[in-house]
């Protein structure tokens, strides 16, 4: 079996990322070609700009930057291929993986139930449409 060559994380600077930057390891190989992305909602709406929308997108970015840059390191992902993207996510990485050309996405999911899987998940969202493998990786409930 041939490692996948160029290889989308998505990740969640909120939440859990260390299991979901693990698998990704295990299933590529040292020729492989990391990136990361993470993607937040606009805080603002159209020509609606709420108070403070503009602060708070920027801290979240320095935020996401910094955190990025340090999973990125151990990695040897460099800087050109650590994505802070503002939309929806699914629409996002979809449009990231194939601008890079990615021949698998890794993103974590809770694997959630009932009525949070009515209300719907990135994980679902960037499985309809895409154009390579995903590796959904479960991540531990509460985090």
């Amino acid at each position: 079996m041939s490692t996948y060559q160029k290889v989308l994380i998505a990740i969640d600077t909120y939440g859990e990322y260390e299991t979901v930057i693990q698998r990704a390891r295990e299933v590529t190989g040292a020729d492989s070609e990391l990136s990361l992305i993470y993607v937040h909602e606009p805080f603002y709406y159209g020509d609606m700009l709420y108070a403070g929308s503009v602060e708070i997108e920027q801290q979240t970015n320095a935020r996401a930057k910094t955190v990025l840059a340090e999973i990125a390191q151990p990695l040897g992902i460099p800087e050109d291929r650590q994505y802070i993207e503002t939309g929806r996510p699914a629409s996002e990485i979809h449009a990231k993986a194939e601008a890079i050309s990615a021949d698998l996405i890794v993103m974590g999911t809770h694997g959630r139930h009932g009525l949070q899987l009515m209300l719907g998940s990135t994980a679902n969202a960037v499985l309809h449409g895409v154009k390579c493998d995903v590796l959904a990786v479960r991540v531990p409930a509460g985090k």
